[in-house]
């Protein structure tokens, strides 16, 4: 089970942090991933990183900007997001996969999803 939490209303230029919180599971072997979707858009790739560590992978519209760690509390994943703009409104999720066939899972290649999480940027 993955909850997203840490979303809000910020405004631009401000930051957020975000938290994918797991449970239930054993999580070692995943790829962890975020995602955003927007009212009337497709679900946005965000970032990708393993839950054991590594290299991780983010969106052009991101990077730079945003950063996906382990975090503080156990089992965690934060998604830090600075200089925030407008255009990063959207729900937020977090999702998991254990089975990928390329460099990092493509979206419909992970299994587990968060609730999603409101992230609000006003200009």
């Amino acid at each position: 089970q993955l909850q997203a939490s840490g979303g809000g209303l910020v405004q631009a230029g401000g930051s957020l942090r975000l938290s994918c919180a797991a449970s239930g599971r054993s999580f070692s072997t995943l790829f962890m991933g975020w995602f955003r979707q927007a009212p009337g858009l497709e679900r946005e790739f965000i970032a990708a990183i393993p839950w054991s560590g590594g290299r991780t992978y983010y969106a052009n519209s991101v990077k730079g900007r945003f950063t996906s760690s382990r975090g503080n509390a156990k089992n965690t994943i934060d998604l830090q997001m600075n200089s925030l703009k407008p255009e990063d409104t959207a729900v937020y999720y977090c999702a998991a996969a254990r089975f990928y066939g390329g460099i990092y899972p493509a979206l419909n290649e992970y299994e587990y999803w968060g609730q999603g999480t409101q992230v609000t940027v006003s200009s």
